[in-house]
């Protein structure tokens, strides 16, 4: 006999007295409403589960919703338990911890954790908890996501692409290869057990879920992803909104390869492969390597080796390894095989503020502990919104709208496209030309759906 606990994380939505504050919390109201239902309507012995809403929001009205909604499930005979706490510190580290310190959570054996947007199907735990249940060996079961807003606009067609490419080859091949991959922070199940081995939750990165995954590896746990298993979420849909998400991510991998790899080395309970695998692919190749070589390589020194005729560029850089991206993805999705040269040049673009991201992690700069919640606009902004698949915010409106680093980049590409084109050899000015268009579309924030502007 075993309980199984499920915990459903609340964050913190920000908020101004814009006009459009009445619609954003609306929106909030649907989406916390199916979050909190999906969790009440899994499928498991009333007995032997408990959900548990962390709620770490800042706005007293919020926090009444969330509350009103927890009592009123209360009442129909569900073990549900809200809880708060004094403080945000550690963000979502801080609120699993404090969540984790209850009598009755600490008697559970699993715990499922998913953020305020995802809704599991009802069969979630049934067909999860076996897996666990099965192999003592097994740490954690992580299942995939599936974006129910992905047609919302261009932006979000292109972070399915890249998310499919992840779940897909990342975690799939880390889960068969190694029986280790990085856990996605939701939508996933836990051993108890596991978790207080490897120490629990810490808070000294932004990624509190890969900090653990990588600690739990090092005590010799070992991770199942399942990909037939979806659990319904929501992509951003705001470019803002999209950097800090991608800031987040990135920075604190850097960040804990900083704080871990000295750990790594030293782990005597783990193969050399292992920790080779740990250092090498999954955080230097990856987390530091990637953003940076993207942006230099493909954004810098291809456009200025067009004034600089003795630079010579490798045509296994230039066109191979492209060639061979956009062949894994165009397998992986050959319905969106038409848009890959533009998910190429949108990513080209996002590795300028994954590099910063990544050296600020690095060098643990200023912004080291920047955590901004990733704003969500609900499943039925399409009802809201005509949104074509390239939409305009309106720059002009909201300053914030505008990136300053986007569009010097531009500026220089757009002077080397130039170049090529009347003084050059003109072999690459069209692909130039392409990434400035691209570079001036983020930088002028003609990308995405507008959201609540965060201006008086």
């Amino acid at each position: 006999m075993f309980r199984a606990k499920f915990i459903l994380r609340w964050c913190a939505w920000s908020f101004t007295t814009c006009d459009n504050e009445r619609g954003a919390y609306t929106i909030l109201l649907q989406v916390y409403k199916l979050s909190i239902g999906a969790a009440c309507a899994l499928t498991w012995p009333s007995n032997r589960i408990i959900i548990q809403v962390l709620d770490d929001s800042t706005d007293p009205f919020i926090k009444e919703l969330v509350e009103l909604e927890c009592k009123d499930w209360a009442s129909k005979k569900i073990n549900i338990k809200y809880e708060i706490r004094g403080s945000r510190k550690g963000y979502k580290a801080g609120a699993l911890m404090k969540g984790m310190e209850h009598s009755y959570a600490q008697e559970c054996d699993f715990v499922a954790i998913f953020d305020a947007d995802f809704q599991p199907e009802p069969d979630f735990l049934l067909r999860t908890v076996p897996f666990l249940v099965h192999n003592p060996k097994i740490a954690l079961v992580q299942t995939r996501w599936e974006f129910v807003n992905y047609d919302v606009c261009l932006m979000t067609r292109i972070q399915k692409m890249s998310l499919d490419y992840h779940f897909k080859v990342e975690q799939e091949s880390g889960s068969s290869m190694h029986a280790f991959f990085g856990f996605n922070g939701t939508a996933g199940v836990w051993r108890v057990s596991a978790i207080s081995e490897a120490g629990g939750w810490k808070d000294r990165t932004t990624v509190e879920d890969m900090d653990l995954a990588v600690r739990a590896s090092l005590k010799g746990w070992q991770f199942l992803y399942v990909g037939d298993i979806r659990v319904k979420s929501e992509l951003p849909s705001t470019l803002k909104a999209y950097r800090h998400q991608q800031h987040r991510w990135t920075c604190g991998a850097t960040n804990l390869f900083r704080k871990m790899a000295p750990d790594i080395v030293r782990s005597k309970g783990v193969s050399v492969w292992m920790k080779f695998h740990l250092l090498y692919s999954f955080f230097f190749v990856r987390r530091v390597i990637a953003p940076i070589l993207t942006f230099l390589f493909y954004c810098i020194v291809i456009p200025l080796s067009v004034m600089v005729p003795e630079v010579s560029i490798p045509v296994w850089g230039m066109f191979y390894i492209p060639t061979a991206i956009t062949i894994m993805n165009a397998i992986r999705n050959p319905w969106s095989i038409h848009m890959v040269p533009i998910w190429i040049l949108f990513e080209n673009v996002m590795s300028m503020h994954r590099m910063r991201a990544a050296l600020t992690g690095l060098l643990e700069t200023m912004y080291v502990d920047e955590w901004v919640v990733t704003q969500k606009l609900g499943d039925h902004v399409r009802e809201k919104l005509e949104v074509p698949l390239l939409t305009p915010v309106k720059p002009t409106e909201c300053v914030e709208r505008i990136y300053v680093p986007e569009v010097l980049v531009a500026f220089y590409l757009l002077v080397c496209a130039s170049y090529d084109f009347v003084l050059g050899a003109g072999r690459y000015y069209l692909y130039i030309f392409l990434q400035a268009f691209a570079f001036l579309l983020l930088g002028f924030g003609f990308v995405g759906t507008a959201g609540p502007c965060s201006c008086p």
